[in-house]
C-alpha cells in the first residue's frame, strides 16, 4: 500500500458577500484576531516600563571635569573673573600711557598703600594682569582656576585664589616696611610698584595639584618650582619671587582642605545619581 500525506486544503475563492455561513462557522478575520489578542486583560496596577537613562561614563565625566576653558554655567567665577580681566587689560592697552600708569598707581600695595587703604588696594591689585592679556600667567589663570573650580567648586576656589592673593602680598610688603624702619632699606622702597594676579596663580597652582595622582603632581610642582627658583636666581626682582614661592607654598598647605572639600562635593552629588538611577528602574 503506497503511503501518501495529505497536506492542507487550497483555500478556495471568498464566498461573495451575503452568502450564509455554514453552521459553527465564525467569521473571523485577522484585524478581528490582532483584537482579540489585544483584549487580553493586563495586570492590574502594570505600566509600561520607563526607559533606563544610561548613568554617564566616569571617563565622560572626568573629560567634562578637565575641560581647559572656563563657562559660566560650570565655572561662573572664573568666567566672570577673565572678563574682568580681559577688560582691565584692553583698558591697559588702548588707554593712554599716563593714565593706565596711574591707574596702576592707585592699584599698587605697596606698603604706603597698604597702610592708608588696605581694603582697597588689596582687590583692586587683583583687577589687572602684569605684563597684559599676552602674559603667560594669564594662560595659566585660565587653565588652572578653571580645573580648580571643576574639582571644588566657585566659592572654594575664589577663597584659595584670593586668600593666595591677599598672603602672599602681606608676606612680601610687611618685610619691606619693617626693613624700611630699620634703616636697611631707603624710603623709596615704600612706594615700589607691585599689582597683578600672580600670587593667586601660584597659589591655585599649589592647590590644584593636591587633587592630581602623584605623578601627574610630583611633575606639575617640579616644573613650577623650578621655573620660580630659577626666577629667584636670576634676583631682578626678588621680592617677587619670593613671593611666588610664597603662594605656591600656601597652595600645598592647602591641600587637606581642598581634598576635604573635593570629598564632600562628590558625596552631595551621589545621592541625587542614586535617586535618578532608581527613578530610571
Amino acid at each position: 500500500m503506497e503511503r501518501t500525506a495529505k497536506g492542507p486544503a487550497a483555500a478556495g475563492p471568498p464566498p461573495p458577500p451575503g452568502t450564509p455561513l455554514p453552521v459553527g462557522a465564525a467569521a473571523v478575520g485577522p484585524p478581528a484576531a490582532a483584537r482579540l489578542l489585544d483584549g487580553i486583560p493586563r495586570q492590574r496596577g502594570a505600566t509600561a516600563p520607563a526607559p533606563v537613562q544610561a548613568a554617564p561614563r566616569p571617563a565622560a565625566a572626568a573629560v567634562r571635569r578637565w575641560l581647559p576653558l572656563p563657562t559660566p554655567a560650570r565655572t561662573p567665577f572664573t568666567f566672570a573673573y577673565a572678563c574682568l580681566l580681559a577688560a582691565t587689560s584692553a583698558f591697559a592697552a588702548l588707554a593712554d600711557p599716563a593714565l593706565v600708569h596711574a591707574v596702576h598707581q592707585a592699584s599698587s600695595t605697596d606698603v604706603a598703600h597698604l597702610v592708608r587703604t588696605p581694603l582697597l588696594v588689596l582687590p583692586a591689585s587683583a583687577l589687572w594682569i602684569a605684563g597684559g592679556i599676552v602674559s603667560p600667567y594669564a594662560l595659566a589663570f585660565l587653565l588652572v582656576l578653571t580645573a580648580l573650580e571643576r574639582r571644588i567648586g566657585g566659592t572654594r576656589a575664589a577663597c584659595v585664589f584670593l586668600g593666595g592673593h591677599v598672603l602672599a602680598t602681606l608676606a612680601t610688603e610687611v618685610p619691606v616696611g619693617l626693613a624700611v624702619l630699620a634703616g636697611h632699606l631707603p624710603d623709596s622702597s615704600l612706594h615700589r610698584l607691585d599689582y597683578g594676579i600672580s600670587f593667586g596663580v601660584a597659589t591655585s597652582v599649589g592647590a590644584l595639584a593636591g587633587l592630581l595622582t602623584p605623578w601627574p603632581r610630583g611633575l606639575l610642582l617640579v616644573a613650577v618650582g623650578g621655573m620660580l627658583l630659577d626666577d629667584l636666581a636670576a634676583f631682578t626682582d626678588p621680592m617677587t619671587n619670593w613671593g611666588h614661592l610664597i603662594a605656591l607654598a600656601l597652595g600645598v598647605a592647602s591641600w587637606p582642605l581642598v581634598r576635604r572639600r573635593e570629598r564632600s562635593a562628590q558625596s552631595s552629588q551621589q545621592p541625587l545619581t542614586c535617586e535618578n538611577s532608581c527613578l530610571a528602574q
